[in-house]
């Protein structure tokens, strides 16, 4: 053997284990930085679907609940309550929820997968605020049968989260995805199958 061949030799080893070292070193190196974009649990979990027992909730009662760092309102209405959804459509700008800002599967005028228990997202179209809960006939003006009152800038929302016209927001309160696991279970954040 001359001693090129020797030579040769020991570069491509000298090379082979240059490059290896160097893929280890990689790998290593990029964990982190890979982990780093990869969502943290705190992340998962904000996103994650919550799971809500509507069997305690009385009649006329609203709780809010925060799914992925908004508030969520469950309200329980009642018959009557129902039956004056059907009144003053005229002073509605979407009575029918045109604009699609809920799932496809609540599409009646109550916007609710069960008549009685509605689920808004509790932020005011207009510039995100949350709107008051104002059950009570006269609460606001002396027309109001109840619904929700936006106290920033005045916006006002029928007891199905539906705008009235002539107010800053321009379109109904938005409807999050959601199912009812049960009759008292409502899982919020996920869609009917």
């Amino acid at each position: 053997m001359s001693v090129d061949e020797i030579n040769f030799g020991r570069r491509r080893f000298l090379t082979a284990t240059t490059l290896a070292i160097g893929a280890v070193g990689a790998a290593f190196a990029a964990v982190p930085l890979i982990s780093y974009w990869l969502p943290s649990e705190r992340t998962k979990a904000i996103g994650a679907p919550i799971d809500i027992d509507v069997s305690s909730l009385t009649v006329g009662q609203k709780v809010t609940y925060s799914w992925r760092g908004q508030p969520i309102f469950v309200i329980k209405r009642s018959d009557s309550v129902l039956k004056n959804l059907d009144l003053n459509p005229d002073r509605l700008r979407d009575p029918n929820s045109d604009v699609k800002n809920q799932p496809g599967y609540i599409n009646n005028k109550y916007r609710s997968i069960q008549d009685d228990i509605l689920v808004l997202l509790g932020v005011c179209t207009h510039l995100g605020c949350v709107p008051l809960y104002k059950p009570k006939a006269g609460e606001v003006e002396p027309s109001w049968v109840g619904g929700f009152f936006c106290p920033c800038h005045g916006s006002k929302f029928d007891l199905a989260g539906r705008v009235f016209k002539g107010v800053p927001a321009p379109e109904n309160l938005h409807v999050p995805p959601h199912r009812f696991l049960s009759n008292t279970v409502l899982r919020i954040g996920e869609d009917t199958v």
